[in-house]
């Protein structure tokens, strides 16, 4: 019993060290923001089972994720209303945070499809030429996303105390694809797999969910560096809403509908809130 649940335990200590350990240097040094470390750790994971399983990868996964590497890329290039952190304080400029970007979006989408060739939790249809599923998981998406992508809008005016600002609704639309594209094939789709691979054996019944709820909670704190920062039980009380609200559903819809669905999802959050100036 005590084998069993030492990986998770540890795991768990692992990964709440980092988020302690970067806000308490935080209150005296410049560090890198939590996404910037998360990231960097599952793109290094993500390399680990490159190295291990590459031969199980197919053609069509190799182009997809050249496909989506290129996309970010070049629309991080020519972004207007998205701007992302600097990456580790050093790389600011948006070409530098294009080849970021569509570099570690071409890693983690082959380390996760290299998991999901090994029977992993989340299904990248597209890359299983599986149109008809792709279609109605992003469809679904879609439909569960927009009315939380309003309520959305209208949180971010309340909370930060600002009128809508209308923008251009084309650059809304391709500039979401940034956070709605990365971080999902980052957290959902190559951080959930390599927490999967992580616990399938310590706990093969309870692995799915526990290693998808671990990457949803890495993935919903990382965007609190400051709050946390600075009203600690503020952030983990906004965190746990959050997560709620707009961390079950693509967590859901990623594991029910495929990685597709939570892109959708995510994607639409970011064009309503991108449009009316937030």
């Amino acid at each position: 019993m005590r084998n069993r649940y030492t990986t998770p335990l540890l795991l768990t200590t692992g990964i709440l060290a980092i988020f302690v350990g970067r806000t308490m240097l935080a209150i005296h040094f410049h560090v890198p923001r939590l996404f910037n470390l998360f990231d960097t750790l599952t793109i290094a994971g993500s390399i680990v089972v490159l190295t291990k399983g590459h031969s199980k990868l197919k053609p069509v996964d190799w182009l997809l994720a050249t496909g989506l590497g290129g996309v970010v890329g070049v629309g991080m290039y020519f972004a207007t209303l998205y701007s992302a952190y600097p990456f580790f304080g050093v790389v600011q400029s948006n070409v530098g945070q294009a080849w970021v970007r569509g570099m570690f979006t071409f890693l983690a989408t082959l380390g996760g499809l290299a998991i999901m060739r090994q029977g992993g939790p989340v299904q990248f249809h597209a890359a299983n030429g599986d149109w008809r599923d792709m279609n109605r998981g992003i469809l679904v998406g879609l439909v569960i996303g927009l009315p939380l992508a309003v309520l959305n809008a209208f949180a971010l005016q309340f909370t930060q105390g600002q009128p809508i600002n209308w923008h251009n609704p084309l650059a809304a639309l391709l500039d979401a694809f940034q956070p709605g594209v990365v971080e999902e094939v980052i957290y959902r789709f190559a951080l959930w797999g390599l927490l999967w691979l992580i616990l399938r054996n310590p706990l093969p019944k309870q692995v799915v969910w526990l290693a998808g709820l671990l990457a949803m909670l890495v993935h919903t704190y990382s965007h609190f560096d400051d709050l946390l920062l600075q009203s600690p039980l503020i952030a983990l009380g906004m965190g746990a809403v959050v997560a709620l609200i707009w961390g079950l559903p693509p967590f859901i819809l990623a594991r029910r509908r495929g990685l597709e669905s939570a892109i959708a999802f995510h994607w639409i959050q970011d064009v309503a809130r991108f449009l009316v100036g937030f």
